[in-house]
């Protein structure tokens, strides 16, 4: 079976975690944060293109705040490819409105992906072997796909999903019904989860026919799908703001996960450049110019090449230096940046801090 696959790359988030180096004008998916010249929308875009429609089968869903930098970022995607969401209402609506536009063009059996744009993955050629797996069933049984990350660790940030009934084999890749999926859990029924082994992390990477999703959607969304078939993405704004996890995925009995391994994170805030560039040989991440006195566990990160960051005897900590602001943390600390731009947002003095 040679099902083409339409991927659709999320494009809309803001990525505040990585603040002060994400900002409005420049959010997270503009970033490159592995010393590549790649950024992370251009390097997810890198990766979709390849699994056999090229640019024209390649879709982006985005915010008005953010479409003219993607199409800097993409110049060769199809202008007709590019959706634009006039407010953001999280991923239910993304996924209804993009849905209901690949259908339109190219019918009810199309097969669609969904992919976060600040994905990071190691080995792209098992992320392709993986598409394939997913696309056959979907392609062939009407399921909601959902890839599940192998976990490597008790992770109390990831949601999780518990694998049921195996139905069978796709390009040699076990697929199981879904028994549920669990929120973000503490660490002792994290470590229970991973002692069991049948429960994957729960990755945001969704695979199905356009037909089978929307049916599910207005079984189980119908405030959201609703409208939009009836008024177009004029109505988005009055939409409910709800995941697609929450919308849809906790409720469909059409749910089923592909375990895979392939090298994932999702790059969630700073400490995930730790994951990705740690060496044995350097006591610290360092992307910047570093003079270090006693400083270990430091991530470091300038955007000015002139600046130069000294430390003595720091350890454990997040430093970010980027135009007019540094950014000084405890890795242990670093979801509370939301909190800090809250602050910032009262003050008017802050405002092109943003």
């Amino acid at each position: 079976m040679n099902t083409l696959l339409f991927p659709v790359i999320l494009a809309g988030g803001k990525g505040e975690r990585f603040w002060p180096l994400s900002r409005k004008d420049r959010p997270k998916q503009f970033l490159s944060l592995d010393g590549s010249s790649r950024s992370l929308l251009q390097a997810t875009a890198d990766r979709l293109i390849k699994l056999g429609g090229g640019w024209d089968s390649l879709w982006v869903i985005t915010s008005s705040q953010i479409a003219e930098g993607v199409r800097q970022q993409l110049p060769d995607l199809p202008v007709e490819n590019l959706l634009i969401e006039s407010e953001g209402r999280d991923t239910a609506a993304a996924v209804a409105w993009t849905s209901l536009e690949i259908k339109q063009r190219y019918g009810e059996d199309a097969v669609i992906g969904f992919f976060p744009a600040d994905h990071w993955i190691a080995n792209e050629e098992a992320f392709a072997h993986t598409l394939s797996a997913a696309t056959q069933l979907a392609a062939s049984t009407a399921a909601i796909v959902t890839l599940g990350i192998k976990p490597t660790f008790p992770s109390t940030g990831y949601g999780y999903i518990e694998q049921g009934e195996k139905i069978g084999s796709f390009n040699e890749l076990p697929a199981y019904h879904v028994n549920r999926f669990t929120e973000k859990p503490n660490r002792e029924t994290a470590e229970t989860f991973l002692s069991t082994g049948r429960f994957s992390w729960n990755s945001g990477m969704f695979v199905f026919r356009a037909g089978v999703v929307l049916k599910e959607l207005h079984t189980h969304a119908p405030e959201i799908i609703e409208p939009l078939e009836q008024q177009g993405p004029d109505i988005y704004p009055q939409l409910p703001k709800k995941s697609i996890d929450y919308a849809l995925m906790e409720k469909t009995t059409l749910a089923y996960v592909l375990p895979v391994d392939f090298g994932w994170d999702d790059l969630g805030d700073w400490n995930a450049i730790e994951r990705l560039l740690k060496t044995e040989e350097n006591p610290n991440v360092e992307l910047a110019t570093h003079v270090g006195l006693d400083t270990q566990g430091a991530i470091i990160y300038a955007s000015n090449p002139e600046d130069v960051v000294v430390t003595i005897g720091l350890e454990d900590v997040v430093i970010v230096r980027d135009r007019n602001v540094t950014l000084v943390v405890k890795k242990e600390r670093t979801q509370e940046i939301k909190q800090i731009l809250k602050i910032l947002q009262s003050d008017s003095r802050f405002t092109d801090l943003l």
